[in-house]
């Protein structure tokens, strides 16, 4: 901490990851831009330092592959902030591939189609085309079993740390002060506002509360007071009582090359994400059945890595309602990822491309953890939960949705209803607008 902590502000951010840090630089600049204030008004508070939590631990992809439309059109808002600064962002526009089995064509032309409405360029390959698209791209791709690919321009990757470095300095030149080492431990309330924000160094009496707390929001959550079960009712007027929050156990990590990962003609590879969902997945070295679908991710390693490599993953592992969220990511001994995930993931990038077979020895052994907490349908809440408080809890969709930030100082400083927020409501659960499944293995699609 540079200096105390104020008695009042306008605007606190509790959580230095993505969310606060976008936010609080985007309130300073909309402040500025109306003449309501400076950076001056805003304070980020964190627990422990920018990045901490899953921001600065998270792979980086950012990508648009959602079956869930109203993400569509925060990700090309995002896109545009990362664009705005890509060199300082550690942002790297090399585009985002998906593949798949001819049972996910209907779901690909659907978002491919809404992709392009909202903006967000993105190509659809089938059939023929979509194994031609692959292997121009890289020769020793095994095309077996895929019937459609889409490639989205706009997307990418992103270095973490970079990322979390970049946005702090943008928030301290617009004035804004972090204060790193402060923890939330309590909120003073009165008809239903938070009249002060209780920590040991201090109280703060704020206008406005934002909450950028990642897999913290639980916690908070019941510090107001609010309840561990909702009831969810959906389209088709069913309704059911589901947690709250439910936290998954992240499934990251790193392999290493010969040589540099690069497209036949040289460059960057766009991020590749695989889901055969009727595909299993073979050890090599046993010939046993490690699980009955493939769903894998990879980019280049970029910064994660202290020679050529690649950092990927795969579906996150259900813990339940409850977690123990200290310590966090890779000091957890509690939440580390197996060795099986290390002979899937290496055992799936083998069956994908030729120049991974035999890698399960090149596994980077190193320490992989970290958990996120869902929303009771795996899609993000963006709302306020009390007068002044708002709360984006992202469902660990969040290192990509840089623009939340943007689109939420909107909001609060302008007074505006920014309509892509809206499907984001809490009161979306009762109002029979929860999202439902979707046609995925996996929880984020």
């Amino acid at each position: 901490m540079t200096e105390a902590l104020p008695s009042s502000i306008g605007y606190m951010v509790v959580g230095a990851g993505v969310h606060g840090l976008s936010t609080a630089w985007h309130l300073a600049m909309e402040l500025e831009a109306t003449g309501r204030g400076s950076g001056r008004d805003v304070i980020v508070v964190d627990k422990t330092a920018p990045g901490a939590g899953a921001s600065g631990i998270a792979c980086g992809c950012v990508r648009n592959m959602y079956m869930t439309e109203p993400l569509h059109a925060i990700l090309r808002h995002s896109v545009d902030v990362w664009m705005a600064d890509p060199v300082r962002f550690g942002f790297q526009q090399v585009g985002y591939i998906s593949a798949g089995e001819g049972n996910q064509l209907p779901d690909y032309e659907k978002m491919v189609a809404h992709h392009n409405a909202v903006g967000y360029r993105s190509d659809l390959y089938v059939g023929k085309e979509a194994r031609a698209f692959l292997k121009k791209l890289w020769p020793d791709f095994k095309t077996d079993g895929i019937d459609v690919c889409h490639f989205e321009q706009p997307s990418g990757y992103a270095g973490t740390r970079q990322a979390i470095s970049g946005l702090a300095e943008k928030c301290r030149e617009r004035g804004v002060r972090i204060y790193a080492g402060v923890e939330v431990t309590g909120y003073d309330t009165a008809n239903g506002r938070v009249t002060r924000v209780l920590t040991p160094e201090g109280a703060v009496a704020a206008d406005v509360i934002v909450w950028g707390l990642g897999a913290w929001t639980p916690k908070h959550w019941e510090m107001l007071g609010r309840g561990d079960r909702i009831a969810c009712t959906y389209p088709d007027g069913n309704t059911v009582e589901k947690d709250m929050w439910t936290y998954w156990r992240l499934l990251e990590g790193e392999v290493y090359t010969d040589g540099p990962y690069r497209t036949a003609d040289d460059r960057d590879p766009p991020v590749l994400h695989v889901e055969l969902m009727n595909t299993p997945v073979i050890d090599p070295r046993t010939g046993k059945e490690l699980d009955d679908h493939l769903y894998v991710y990879w980019k280049n390693g970029a910064e994660r890595m202290d020679a050529p490599g690649i950092q990927g993953g795969t579906i996150p592992v259900k813990i339940g309602p409850r977690a123990a969220v200290e310590p966090y990511g890779h000091a957890s001994d509690e939440y580390q990822a197996e060795a099986r995930f290390a002979d899937y993931m290496t055992a799936s990038m083998g069956q994908l491309m030729g120049r991974f077979e035999g890698n399960r020895g090149k596994f980077r052994d190193r320490r992989n953890g970290g958990i996120g907490a869902f929303t009771p349908d795996n899609v993000p809440i963006f709302d306020w939960v009390a007068d002044n408080v708002y709360m984006v809890a992202d469902s660990n969709h969040g290192f990509k949705m840089l623009g939340v930030g943007k689109l939420l100082a909107r909001q609060l400083v302008r007074g505006e209803t920014v309509g892509e927020l809206a499907p984001f409501s809490l009161s979306r659960f009762a109002g029979g607008a929860t999202f439902g499944a979707s046609n995925s293995h996996c929880p984020w699609v």
